[in-house]
């Protein structure tokens, strides 16, 4: 299996190129050359699977053997998944009037990034210590996305990891598990910004090729193919649970409503399709709606501002994986890809055109949730079902909830996607009225010591990222030699 660059104009590369590359060296993002496709036979041996082995499945597809041998990646799979709370992993809860919520945070830091960072973080050792190489591993978060990056390689002798985090951005509980987490190779820092500002510097690091190369940096953000990969898996473990028969003829299809924010999850699900899978998709938005607007109108541009929700992690501006669906829904046409993304960049306004605008809204529907509905809905759904939703999963379930006002009764097969636990998020409760138990574990991290650096308005904060990159890579390299010296080291 091999991966371009949606934008053209990099080498293409095999899984481990990709899962170390983040961008490619042209600024695009890689995808599958080819995306095999699942006939019904396939789909039918799958539905019967469970959702770690579905991952492993997908994952055979998409790494192959010469790199990860069957056997490897079914123990990889194991260790990422061995932490996780509940027994299936993933968990479907069939609720009141047609609702289905798909339980994505049954993993260490109760979100659904545990899920593709937990495989990821097992990736990359895997190849560090094949290669005895070391990463330095930047990952900007608007909440969850750090936390879960920490969680999958704390401790790990062959990874460094640099977390920024937007200081009063993100949830006190997400902030804790981040800035409680003492591991000697987990270096945390609070930004004076928000995560589209804290993004900057990253991308300005980045662009430096040399440096990137020199000191072995890499994202774990939702940009890297390793984390789309583990993500499709969502998809059609909902379908499947979700289908009530594979025997049907057409196969029936299923409605997965994704709460989105970088738009990872989202181009998982339009691969799945395009693999042969019978979903349709509904990006669900938070008040950050540059998504629903280019579903809409074509209207891929930024807004003045972004503007907090209680939603947080996908107060988003700007949604990196769109790349991947334009790339995807254009053919694979890169030369289209590439001058539209420059575009965007340059001016930070598109207009998609008219052809690739009708096959994306042919493809996805959208819509945008305001923090009013967020309450309502958590309020309905614990009054209907006494089952508390995170902010994130109520946005999917308000279009639920919406659609079956419209409609009264429908025949419609939906799948709400639930990205985090409520725990992580008591503001949210409060503000919709409803009690929230908080597990021990999470109650616990108060009591923790924390390590955070702050990174002030007044700051260099791309100085500050450069020379704590070259502190580390000159640590490492200090170790490596003092190991050369000792008797035994290979």
């Amino acid at each position: 299996m091999w991966y371009v660059s949606t934008r053209g104009m990099a080498p293409r590369v095999n899984f481990e190129g990709a899962l170390f590359s983040g961008y490619a060296s042209d600024g695009g993002l890689f995808m599958p050359e080819m995306l095999p496709q699942l006939d019904r036979e396939t789909l039918r041996k799958w539905s019967m699977l469970s959702y770690p082995d579905l991952v492993k499945e997908l994952c055979a597809l998409f790494i192959g053997p010469e790199l990860i041998t069957r056997d490897d990646l079914h123990d990889l799979i194991h260790r990422a998944f061995s932490r996780f709370r509940h027994q299936e992993v993933v968990h479907l809860s069939k609720l009141r009037n047609g609702l289905n919520v798909l339980e994505l945070w049954h993993g260490v830091t109760y979100a659904f990034k545990d899920l593709s960072l937990s495989c990821t973080g097992q990736f990359l050792q895997y190849f560090l210590e094949k290669r005895e190489k070391h990463v330095t591993v930047v990952v900007g978060t608007s909440g969850d996305t750090g936390s879960a990056a920490i969680e999958s390689v704390q401790g790990a002798k062959n990874v460094d990891i640099i977390v920024l985090l937007p200081k009063g951005h993100c949830s006190k509980i997400q902030e804790l598990q981040m800035t409680t987490v003492l591991k000697e190779n987990v270096h945390v820092f609070g930004v004076e910004g928000n995560s589209d500002e804290l993004d900057e510097p990253i991308k300005t690091v980045f662009a430096d090729v040399g440096f990137v190369k020199k000191h072995n940096l890499m994202s774990l953000n939702s940009i890297n193919w390793s984390r789309v990969l583990i993500q499709m898996a969502h998809h059609f473990f909902a379908y499947f649970r979700c289908a009530p028969s594979m025997d049907m003829d057409p196969l029936p299809l299923v409605e997965v409503v994704v709460p989105t924010g970088a738009a990872g999850n989202l181009a998982a699900g339009c691969i799945a399709q395009k693999m042969g899978l019978p979903i349709s998709l509904v990006a669900a938005v938070n008040h950050n709606d540059i998504i629903h607007r280019t579903v809409q109108q074509g209207d891929f541009s930024l807004s003045k501002a972004v503007k907090p929700t209680l939603a947080s992690a996908m107060d988003i501006q700007v949604p990196y994986n769109m790349e991947r669906i334009f790339w995807l829904l254009s053919g694979s046409d890169s030369q289209t890809t590439r001058a539209l993304m420059e575009q965007f960049e340059r001016t930070q306004s598109l207009s998609l055109p008219k052809e690739l605008h009708n096959k994306l809204s042919a493809t996805v529907t959208s819509e945008s949730v305001s923090d009013e509905a967020i309450t309502q809905t958590m309020a309905r759904c614990w009054e209907e079902n006494q089952y508390l939703l995170c902010p994130h999963s109520a946005v999917a379930v308000s279009y639920h909830y919406q659609q079956m006002d419209r409609q009264q009764s429908s025949s419609t097969l939906r799948c709400c996607l639930a990205p985090a636990s409520a725990a992580k998020f008591p503001e949210a409760a409060l503000a919709a009225e409803l009690n929230l138990e908080v597990p021990e574990e999470i109650l616990a991290l108060e009591l923790k010591e924390t390590r955070c650096t702050p990174m002030r308005r007044d700051d260099d904060w791309t100085q500050m990222l450069l020379g704590t990159i070259e502190a580390l890579s000159g640590q490492w390299r200090g170790c490596a030699q003092d190991s050369s010296e000792q008797p035994g080291w290979r």
